[in-house]
């Protein structure tokens, strides 16, 4: 299957997760959406990943020197852990950000 379509699903899954008032199933589409774009960006440019967990792949994106800080920041977002309550210890929309970064890996 076409990497833009493998990416599209789980955004898709991560709409209707929220449709339901599934925040943190959301969150974790999001994240795999980006794990998809950061293989595919690390396989095109030769570098090896030890590990396919999206989690894994993000912390290894944010020490890429190419990786502009805008970047890096939603990387750092999808990784942060909830608080007891089960949200973010940021404002922020781990979905919209996720579409940017994958936006960005696949244009570069």
């Amino acid at each position: 299957m076409d990497i833009k379509l493998n990416i599209q699903a789980e955004f898709d899954r991560a709409e209707q997760a929220r449709a339901k008032n599934n925040e943190g199933q959301a969150r974790v589409c999001a994240r795999r959406a980006a794990g998809i774009a950061i293989r595919d960006y690390l396989t095109r440019r030769g570098t090896h990943f030890p590990s396919t967990s999206a989690y894994d792949l993000l912390n290894l994106l944010k020490e890429d020197p190419l990786l502009p800080p805008d970047s890096k920041l939603i990387a750092d977002h999808l990784t942060l852990r909830v608080t007891e309550e089960f949200r973010l210890p940021v404002d922020a929309d781990l979905v919209a950000e996720a579409r940017l970064l994958c936006e960005w890996l696949l244009k570069n």
